[in-house]
This record gives C-alpha cells, sequence and structure tokens, in this order.
C-alpha cells in the first residue's frame, strides 16, 4: 500500500495544503488539497472518496473535482456520513455550484454512498471500517485495508479519549491529527482537536491494548506552529520509544 499526503494542514498558504490523503492511486481519504496536488490524469484515475466529515477544510475540493469528472464524462463515488451529504448538497445547490447530484439526469456525476460507524465496506477494492471519532462535529475515522492485509487508519479530526478507537483498529501505520501545541491544550480540549501532550496519552493507552505502537504521522497542523509542534512530537517519539513523524505535502508512505 503506497499513501501520499496531499495535504497535511488545517490552513493553506503556497507551502501548505488542506487535509487529503491517497492511497495508491485511487482511494481519496478527505478532500481538502485535492485539486491542486493532482494532475487531470491523476484525478481521472480516482475510483472513490472517503469523507471523514463536513467541515470546510476536509470537503472543499469535491465540488471542483467532481467539476473535472464531469467533464471527463466520468462519474465520482463519495463515501460518507449523512451530515455530510448534507454539505455538499449545499454547496452543489445549483446557485453556488452545479448540483452534480442530478447532473446530468441520465448518470449523475455524484453519487452519494452513506456510511454508518462500526460498517465496513468495500470500497475501490479496499476493505474500509468506519469508526466514530470525538470532534466538534459527528466524524469518523477509516481504517483501509488492502487485499494483502496491509492497514492504515486516519482519524480525520479528533480530540482526546479514542479508547473505543482502538478496541475496533490494528493498523501498521497511524495518520492522526494534531493541530495545535501543547500551549493550546485548554482550546484545543474545547474544540475536540489533538495537541502533543493529547498524542502521548492516547498512545499509551493504544500500547497498553495492543501491546505495540504503529509508525505515526501526524497531519492538520496548523502551519503557524509547525516547528513547535515538530519538537513537541519529538520528545513525545523520544519517551515512548517510537517512530512519530509530522507529514508534509508530497511525502510518500509505503506499509
Amino acid at each position: 500500500m503506497r499513501i501520499r499526503l496531499l495535504g497535511a494542514h488545517n490552513c493553506e498558504s503556497a507551502s501548505a495544503r488542506l487535509p487529503g490523503i491517497l492511497i495508491d492511486n485511487t482511494l481519496l481519504l478527505d478532500a481538502g488539497g485535492v485539486t491542486s496536488g493532482l494532475s487531470l490524469k491523476e484525478q481521472e484515475a480516482l475510483k472513490a472518496v472517503c469523507l471523514t466529515h463536513q467541515h470546510y477544510d476536509h470537503i472543499r475540493d469535491v465540488p471542483v473535482l467532481t467539476m473535472n469528472r464531469h467533464i471527463m464524462g466520468k462519474s465520482l463515488d463519495v463515501y460518507s456520513t449523512t451530515s455530510v451529504r448534507d454539505a455538499l448538497a449545499y454547496l452543489l445547490n445549483g446557485a453556488l455550484y452545479p448540483n452534480f447530484f442530478e447532473r446530468p439526469p441520465e448518470n449523475p456525476t455524484l453519487k452519494f454512498n452513506t456510511l454508518q460507524a462500526g460498517q465496513t465496506k468495500q470500497v475501490a477494492g479496499y476493505s474500509v471500517l468506519t469508526v466514530q471519532v470525538g470532534h466538534s462535529v459527528p466524524s469518523v475515522g477509516f481504517q483501509v485495508t488492502s487485499k494483502n492485509g496491509r492497514t492504515m487508519f486516519y482519524t480525520g479530526d479528533t480530540g482526546p479519549g479514542l479508547s473505543d478507537c482502538w478496541q475496533q483498529t490494528s493498523p501498521q501505520l497511524l495518520i492522526i491529527e494534531v493541530t495545535t501545541s501543547n500551549k493550546y491544550e485548554e482550546s484545543s480540549r474545547k474544540a475536540r482537536h489533538m495537541t502533543p501532550a493529547f498524542l502521548k496519552e492516547e498512545l499509551v493507552s493504544f500500547r497498553e491494548l495492543k501491546g505495540y505502537l504503529p509508525r505515526v504521522i501526524a497531519v492538520h497542523m496548523n502551519p503557524t506552529m509547525e516547528n513547535e509542534i515538530a519538537a513537541e512530537l519529538t520528545a513525545v517519539a523520544g519517551e515512548l520509544g517510537c517512530s512519530i513523524t509530522p507529514g508534509r505535502e508530497g511525502m510518500e508512505l509505503d506499509i
């Protein structure tokens, strides 16, 4: 399984893109920095998109990606929860952007598939387990397993308190959000986001339950505090004796 980070931040600049994870060039997890990170040919190769929740930085590129697919004469399979469908319906309402849920009438470009937490579905040749996480809005993470048994888990946006997730998942690679540095602990807890200190607590819980720690990639970092987050993650990795790496745009991983 080859994984490419298209976007690894929660804000955008010339060097930072919004969340997007590409698996084997065919399956996309979240759609923030997608169209600026993929050529038209690469966009055409996509088989499916899984979205964690309706916040704009995670769904922003769906309308433009769908427009490109529409022009190519290809449909786009999107998998997520009903709250995400409602948000996309608001964007694709015919006034802000064309309603690709209904256009063209004979074969709509956007084909939405509803997911529920605790459910495993076959998506684009992968086994995808949808796992509920704790965020400020209804949100899920995805454990993706390839045909040869390689497994990764992407939390999407989440705050601390992932013990139920660890009960359901056993990844070789964990891609988890770490949005702010430790000095923003109070505001991060209220917003249901992770800090390096929160991550340490969750990894200790994971190891107690599973007996190992996966390789960890941190994403959704705020670019203005990225260096501070990276230093704190290095300290956590040293304390736990595991691999924790800040994600970056264009990073490629093999598991």
